[in-house]
């Protein structure tokens, strides 16, 4: 347990409407160790944004606990700390937006943006705060003269710089990566990848990252979480669930996966019908309308996670 960060215990999220319950996450679990990546991957709609938002209190969860591992006060609940102690401990939890265009605020140079969160979490005299982010901007690739700019004067690539510099100027110990480059052109993709994992190795950083680009998730993740629906339905090592998915809906989802070699057959897994609204999901498991080895216990009984072979899996058929 000492290399233990982050523990989600049975995270749940509902939206209340007048007419309407939809239930975004379900009695999400997960454990993230230091220093490593978590991939969370799955269609629109199945809750990884939910459950990062969650996760840093960009939103308020229903229920559940996210106990994060400190060297001065042991573990603690992020959820449920107020006042002083969740000040305290909010700097070491932040986020890297998926849109460079709209995260950023046009009114502020880059100076003020990336350093905010300095001037409200700590005592920095000016000198220091300059000296930081002088610091955290060479290191994300940007140049100190571009400063006193303002967003609308860079690209796509160098704001989701910005962003990340922003994210990392309070040396946090997880950082939530949500879609963080999928808004980005595949050269620019690959610069900020290699960034991100440069920075991983620097400051021992541990991320969620989320997101749709399977090819990216699998390059960068030590272990994949899917999700469907609001719930998990598969959690394994990266190498294993990529070579060997387990279950039919992580089969599908990965079998849309590109191939860049023309001559390698691929056996593509069409699903049939749309994911099912979460305001009126199918009883039993969620996938069963979708999968075509579904009984009538699918159909009934929601299959709970199992751990087979090293990992975990919510499948009545495997």
């Amino acid at each position: 347990m000492d290399d233990v960060l982050l523990e989600i215990r049975n995270l749940s999220k509902v939206y209340e409407g007048k007419d309407v319950h939809v239930k975004a996450l379900s009695d999400v679990s997960l454990t993230v160790n230091r220093g490593e990546t978590i991939g969370i991957v799955g269609e629109s709609g199945c809750g990884k944004t939910t459950l990062g938002r969650c996760v840093v209190r960009g939103i308020e969860a229903t229920g559940g606990e996210v106990l994060f591992h400190t060297e001065e006060d042991g573990i603690v609940d992020f959820l449920k700390i107020k006042g002083a102690q969740l000040k305290k401990y909010r700097k070491d939890i932040q986020m890297i937006f998926q849109d460079p265009y709209t995260s950023l605020d046009p009114r502020m140079t880059v100076f003020d943006i990336i350093s905010e969160p300095l001037r409200y979490n700590t005592n920095f005299s000016n000198r220091e705060i300059e000296q930081a982010v002088d610091k955290i901007v060479e290191q994300v690739g940007l140049n100190k003269a571009f400063l006193r700019r303002y967003p609308h004067a860079f690209s796509g690539g160098q704001r989701q710089r910005i962003g990340i510099a922003r994210s990392l100027i309070l040396q946090p110990k997880l950082i939530v990566c949500d879609e963080a480059v999928s808004a980005l052109d595949v050269s620019i993709q690959a610069q900020i990848i290699n960034l991100l994992e440069d920075l991983q190795r620097e400051y021992n950083l541990t991320y969620l990252f989320i997101s749709h680009a399977l090819s990216v998730v699998r390059h960068i993740s030590d272990r994949v979480m899917v999700m469907y629906l609001g719930r998990m339905v598969e959690f394994g090592k990266t190498d294993d669930l990529f070579k060997q998915p387990l279950h039919p809906y992580t089969k599908a989802l990965l079998s849309a996966v590109p191939q860049p070699d023309p001559d390698i057959a691929i056996d593509r897994i069409i699903l049939e019908g749309e994911v099912p609204n979460p305001a009126n999901p199918p009883s039993g498991c969620h996938f069963h309308p979708r999968c075509i080895y579904a009984s009538d216990r699918c159909r009934r009984e929601i299959p709970p996670l199992e751990n087979k072979d090293g990992r975990l899996i919510a499948c009545w058929n495997v």
